[in-house]
């Protein structure tokens, strides 16, 4: 299988990540014009040559979207190889491809965010740990910052202390969110809705910079869900399961 790499020139015609056939739908429109932003950061976003979930996204560690302390670093955003691409090889493909360039460039090694126990949107952490990612440090209630480093007697990655503590968040549901997944696009005005139909008090907070990503309380910048400052959940939210959350919190 050959590789493919956005760029400015074939960003918005190459099929993307989640099997979303239609280039124009919204959801589509909000990854890439992400994607297309990041690009001159250095980001990078390989795909295999076929329509469906087989690609990595990759990019140095200082404009990553999440709250880390990973210096010359670089972050995985997403491997994902899923359906009747599993078996074959394309995840160690898709990975090492990443090494090698990440070597290629001087970084001192690759960091990933997993869990204790496989999660969705998360990297699997046993086949991180078979491919020699060790875990760098750990925040409430599961996450697991893995690295990978490249040499001897580098400095751990760790995550910022404003994944620590949320005494400061206001009461009822805060969701953070930023347009690095396309489902946020479609999904979280869904939930604003159900939350208001239901009297629920509920804001949503829009991340829309790279700053603001560094400095989030929690690790998973692209969905967190929390009430009354307490963590919920990291899930992208479909109706039924938002129902689920309303009705378990008295709404």
């Amino acid at each position: 299988m050959e590789l493919v790499k956005l760029t400015h020139g074939n960003i918005y015609q190459e099929h993307i990540c989640c099997a979303i056939s239609n280039s124009k739908d919204v959801q589509v429109l909000s990854k890439k014009n992400w994607l297309k932003d990041r690009l001159d950061e250095g980001l990078v976003f390989l795909k295999g040559s076929v329509r469906g979930k087989c690609f990595i996204e990759y990019i140095p560690a200082r404009y990553a979207w999440a709250p880390i302390e990973a210096e010359g670093y670089m972050y995985i955003d997403c491997l994902w190889v899923s359906g009747q691409f599993k078996g074959h090889g394309y995840a160690n493909l898709l990975l090492n491809a990443c090494i090698e360039d990440s070597r290629a460039k001087g970084k001192k090694g690759l960091v990933a965010l997993s869990s204790e126990k496989k999660l969705g949107f998360l990297s699997d952490p046993k086949y991180m740990e078979y491919k020699g990612f060790k875990l760098a440090d750990t925040a409430e209630p599961y996450f697991s910052l893995l690295y990978l480093p490249f040499g001897e007697g580098v400095e751990r990655p760790r995550f910022r202390d404003t994944v620590r503590s949320h005494r400061d968040m206001p009461k009822g549901f805060v969701l953070y969110y930023t347009n690095q997944c396309p489902f946020t696009a479609e999904y979280v005005p869904v939930l604003e809705d159900m939350a208001k139909a239901r009297n629920a008090v509920f804001q949503a907070v829009h991340i829309q910079t790279t700053e603001d990503a560094q400095n989030a309380p929690s690790p998973f910048t692209t969905f967190s869900l929390f009430y009354d400052g307490q963590f919920v959940t990291h899930e992208i939210l479909s109706e039924k399961k938002f129902d689920k959350i309303l009705t378990s919190k008295g709404w």
